[in-house]
């Protein structure tokens, strides 16, 4: 198996103070989560239904998806359907293009990321700006997002006063995230004023009324639509949800998971283009439907990305956003990146110590531990599993199939207790880079046992 993980994660180690004051972020979100779900006395209920509202929509993708088109575009929206990445793109770019665009403002939308849609723009002299706060600090660093509901997570303020006082002409050493705020919403401010076209990615997009579900707690999202009349939203297939009703389970349990609120500051609904306006909608499929092929893990697709996964993973809290290889990190992204391209990213397949504490959190149920383990018994197959772990999983299976081998292994193990240091700790045995090995006790368990056996035998004879 690749150690590109092993090694980005070991690389992120090196600053011990930033590693746990990561750790220690991302469990305080995970504790709030705790605390939020423990508020709710029909939590596990609400768990349970949105589970099986996902598992219907996305066995009933092409119905409420047409019924979702022929409700937007009663409302005066224009649908488009994109196959895969390069039509979603393509489809944006010829919206702009054609309304003579080059301000272009946008909210998250982990779609675009996925997509490569702000490279492609920039790439035909379309100026692009990100609105969400954290994706603007990134974007302005020239880096992704290490998670997908806290981009900037892994920044600090000390680094955004930097980049502000560089950027924005901020006052030189003032690390105040108040006064950062400040700075940025009047940095944006402008921008939102100036910006010709406006886009948003959709949480859920409701198939009885056509709605685009937007979920944000600065409103970025409202603001850069507000101005400009030209206004897309996209969405991947999965985000579809048959009704209203079905809207309301989901949004009681979407921001009390992701960040540990009741729910966000701003939950709006877009249904029709401004008065003189046009309002673009994009569907698009991007490798989403085959997944529906792939019986084990046909639940992938009940993620709304609330990022509970990430905030609960001892591996994710410990190795950050960047060491892994797809797009999306955390226990979603090793499912997400599989399903998507095994080959390019098996890697992440190791960065799971399958605890099944992100299946325990996940508010749609989506079994991620167990289709990671899945995941692993492919490797194989794939050609990628690790050479030197099936000769160590051999030699176990050959010592465990004997058992007075195995027992003269038992007998002879204290040895190791002896040892000199370098020869129990190398570059052979990667546990010990971390971690003490135990000492192993002089008599085993059978030793024991057997000891205890003959002892017993001789008091009841007395």
């Amino acid at each position: 198996m690749s150690t590109k993980h092993a090694k980005a994660a070991e690389k992120f180690l090196q600053d011990g103070k930033m590693a746990a004051w990561y750790n220690e972020t991302l469990w305080m979100v995970r504790v709030k989560r705790d605390k939020m779900s423990k508020e709710v006395p029909e939590w596990e209920e609400l768990r349970n239904k949105a589970c099986e509202l996902k598992l219907y929509s996305n066995s009933h993708l092409e119905e409420l998806l047409i019924e979702f088109e022929k409700n937007a575009t009663a409302n005066g929206a224009i649908v488009h359907w994109a196959k895969d990445a390069d039509e979603y793109c393509a489809i944006v770019y010829d919206i702009l293009n054609e309304h003579n665009v080059h301000h272009f403002i946008k909210s998250k939308s982990m779609l675009a990321e996925e997509c490569g849609l702000n490279p492609f723009l920039m790439e035909r002299g379309i100026d692009v700006v990100e609105s969400d706060l954290g994706e603007r600090i990134l974007q302005l660093m020239h880096e992704a997002p290490s998670h997908i509901v806290m981009p900037a997570i892994h920044i600090k303020r000390e680094q955004v006063g930097e980049l502000f006082e560089k950027e924005m002409g901020t006052e030189k050493g003032n690390f105040d995230p108040a006064y950062l705020t400040h700075a940025a919403r009047k940095n944006l401010r402008h921008l939102f004023l100036n910006a010709e076209a406006a886009m948003t990615g959709a949480n859920f997009a409701v198939a009885s009324t056509g709605d685009i579900v937007v979920c944000t707690n600065e409103g970025n999202a409202d603001m850069g639509t507000s101005y400009p009349k030209l206004n897309i939203a996209a969405f991947g297939i999965e985000k579809i949800v048959p009704d209203l009703e079905s809207l309301g389970v989901f949004t009681r349990l979407l921001a009390r998971s992701a960040t540990g609120q009741p729910v966000t500051t701003y939950t709006s609904q877009y249904r029709r283009p401004r008065e003189g306006g046009e309002y673009h909608i994009i569907i698009v499929d991007n490798g989403r439907s085959e997944i529906l092929s792939k019986t084990d893990h046909i639940k992938t697709l009940n993620c709304i990305r609330c990022g509970a996964c990430m905030n609960t993973c001892p591996v994710y809290r410990r190795s950050g956003g960047y060491s892994y290889t797809y797009f999306i990190p955390g226990p979603i992204g090793i499912n997400l990146g599989m399903a998507h391209d095994p080959e390019k990213y098996y890697d992440n397949l190791s960065a799971c110590s399958l605890c099944i504490s992100c299946s325990d959190v996940c508010p749609v149920k989506v079994d991620l531990a167990e289709q990671i383990y899945k995941w692993r018994q492919d490797l194989d197959g794939l050609g990628k599993a690790s050479a030197g772990k099936k000769i160590m999983s051999g030699g176990m299976k050959f010592l465990m199939d004997r058992p007075a081998l195995f027992n003269a292994a038992l007998w002879v193990a204290p040895v190791v207790n002896g040892l000199p240091r370098f020869m129990k700790y190398n570059d052979f045995d990667a546990w010990g880079k971390g971690r003490e090995l135990p000492t192993f006790a002089k008599e085993s368990f059978n030793e024991m046992w057997k000891k205890n056996e003959v002892q017993g035998k001789e008091d009841s004879n007395e």
